[in-house]
């Protein structure tokens, strides 16, 4: 059933759809699972990634559909609640159909934009689960991480405290010789907390530590978060771990984690984090969760592993990118497809009137506040100027070869005449369009973007990248700046300049992806340009190595890696019935 979206919370309806939710062993067999497959935790189950890809691994894998979305406006343009929907329609339809959704941030949840899990009646449930640590990935993400800082920092203490002879026969070490001022590595935290940005570390004596600059970036932003999106099994992982550059030493030599061989006790703490998390949809979809955001400073994906055994189990899968098409889908196609082998044959656009009335020249929309009522009346006007956005991003997916679909994500407040102009602009330029109410109404909602969806699916894509892998990393950047984001070039810093000529003068790292970093609100790196900016040049600032992912991550604009926590964040809202332990306030 559809619950009143309008006047219900979020965390509402969840709770009311809770009540029938399939328990671990009821899903075991709903999904013709092995009982030793389903690993329980609490409501929701841990799949055993190893032994389903084993069993299914000869089975023909199901439709590969990706969501992204337009350039979003501070809100967000409802991907995690299309992906649920789409999941729900196709459902009603009587499909075999399942998805991967990513694991929301404890940054973003208690700050301004929310959870991710969705909305209305197009979400995942158990809701509080899913916001507040699910099965405790990035906690385990977050533990390996700082033990890699741990060992670190400590080690360069007892470099500086002891001689060569008393750290070989005390410590069993050989000197490193780290250089304090290239320490890449920081700390994490999955909380938004700028305060933490930049730090000072081992004040007070010679046996507190080595004194130094540092800082914090956010959880999900982790090389390590990166990597557990793009491996392909625990083999994968731990061969990684041993090869993440920490820092550098005095002679400008790497310095890794296997120097320090903290490796094996990374993976150790990353053991569980490999298998996905089952959950579903307010109507009982199955969905996996794994891996986490952002696309603006990470990879974004749901991950490789998810999708695999979403193939295997499911005749539709499907998989949600981060942020907008310019970096999410960018990434998902020419990073996490690269890395998997895997083709998808639908790629769904999410559009709302909201973000193209902001392209079109609107008010300024500010996480927190109010719309302006420009947003929530009728204003074909600016949903006209806004729709090149709409336009040069369907063009985006149209030069991967991936069959693109318009899902206008519908609120209550929209038109049918809004909704008219959009489909039409979209239709010429070559993408097929549904509108769907599945926020308002659930899978009822979305009957006719699960039939649009799965008629792009029975097309044959044509598949291709955008770049060769023997590219070298400028000549990449320049390409993904010209014909993703419309640039009319690069420029770099002299640093970013001296680094990216190093990079490609090995040639060790020409297999590494090309991971873009900027704003997720423009497609430029400025965030307050909008719609499709003409005439402009992407700076790239600095250049970051993530060694064990094998990124070379190009930083445009001025993005930092550790958000900041608003004047009003949502933390203030979130509490718990004192009478049933039950969370509330949870958006």
């Amino acid at each position: 059933m559809a619950y009143d979206a309008v006047k219900m919370k979020d965390w509402q309806i969840s709770e009311a759809a809770e009540a029938n939710m399939p328990l671990p062993d009821e899903w075991a067999e709903k999904l013709g699972l092995q009982k030793d497959e389903v690993l329980p935790y609490g409501r929701v189950a841990k799949m055993d990634f190893l032994k389903i890809i084993d069993r299914l691994k000869d089975k023909k894998d199901g439709k590969y559909i990706e969501v992204t979305a337009i350039t979003p406006t501070p809100l967000g343009e409802g991907k995690s609640t299309t992906s649920c929907g789409l999941m729900e329609g196709m459902g009603k339809r009587g499909l075999n159909v399942g998805g991967a959704l990513r694991q929301p941030s404890g940054g973003p949840t208690m700050n301004i934009k929310g959870t991710a899990a969705g909305g209305g009646n197009s979400l995942l449930i158990p809701m509080t689960e899913y916001s507040l640590g699910l099965t405790g990935d990035i906690n385990d993400i977050m533990n390996a991480h700082n033990l890699a800082m741990v060992a670190l920092t400590a080690r360069m203490q007892h470099e500086r405290n002891y001689d060569d002879e008393q750290l070989a026969r005390l410590t069993k070490m050989r000197r490193l010789d780290v250089d304090p001022t290239r320490v890449e590595f920081k700390w994490i935290m999955d909380f938004c907390a700028q305060s933490l940005r930049n730090i000072v570390i081992g004040l007070g004596g010679r046996m507190d530590g080595y004194t130094m600059q540092s800082g914090f970036g956010i959880a999900v932003g982790s090389e390590l978060m990166a990597m557990l999106s793009i491996v392909n099994d625990l083999a994968d992982l731990r061969k990684r771990m041993d090869e993440i550059t920490l820092a550098y030493d005095k002679k400008g030599k790497p310095v890794t984690t296997g120097d320090l061989e903290v490796g094996g006790a990374m993976t150790a703490w990353m053991r569980n984090a490999i298998n996905p998390t089952l959950m579903c949809t307010a109507e009982y979809n199955p969905c996996l969760v794994h891996a986490g955001p952002f696309a603006n400073i990470a990879v974004g994906q749901s991950s490789i592993i998810a999708d695999r055994i979403g193939l295997k189990m499911f005749d539709y899968h499907v998989t949600e990118s981060g942020f907008a098409a310019d970096i999410g889908f960018e990434k998902f196609w020419n990073v996490k497809c690269r890395y998997s082998g895997l083709k998808p044959h639908v790629s769904v656009l999410t559009t709302t009137v909201r973000a193209l009335k902001m392209h079109g020249g609107g008010p300024k929309v500010v996480a927190g506040l109010a719309l302006p009522e420009e947003y929530t009346k009728e204003n074909i006007g600016l949903v006209e100027k806004g729709l090149e956005n709409m336009l040069h991003l369907i063009g985006v997916i149209r030069k991967s070869g991936i069959n693109p679909v318009v899902c206008i994500n519908a609120f209550y407040t929209d038109t049918k005449a809004e909704h008219e102009v959009i489909r039409k602009a979209a239709e010429a330029a070559g993408a097929r369009v549904a509108v769907s109410t599945h926020w308002e109404h659930g899978g009822d909602g979305a009957l006719e973007f699960a039939d649009v969806v799965k008629e792009a699916c029975e097309e044959e894509p044509n598949f291709k990248f955008l770049y060769p892998n023997e590219m070298k990393l400028r000549q990449r950047v320049e390409t993904i700046a010209k014909e993703v984001y419309g640039a009319d070039g690069v420029s770099w810093t002299a640093e970013a300049e001296t680094k990216a000529k190093a990079f490609e003068a090995n040639p060790k790292y020409d297999e590494y992806a090309t991971m873009m970093v900027k704003t997720h609100l423009s497609l430029t790196h400025d965030p307050t340009l909008k719609g499709v900016p003409k005439g402009w040049t992407l700076p790239i600032r600095d250049v970051l190595i993530y060694s064990g992912a094998k990124f070379l991550c190009p930083m445009a604009g001025t993005i930092t890696l550790m958000p900041g926590t608003s004047s009003n964040p949502a933390l203030r809202k979130v509490d718990v019935d004192v009478n049933t332990g039950k969370v509330q306030g949870i958006f």
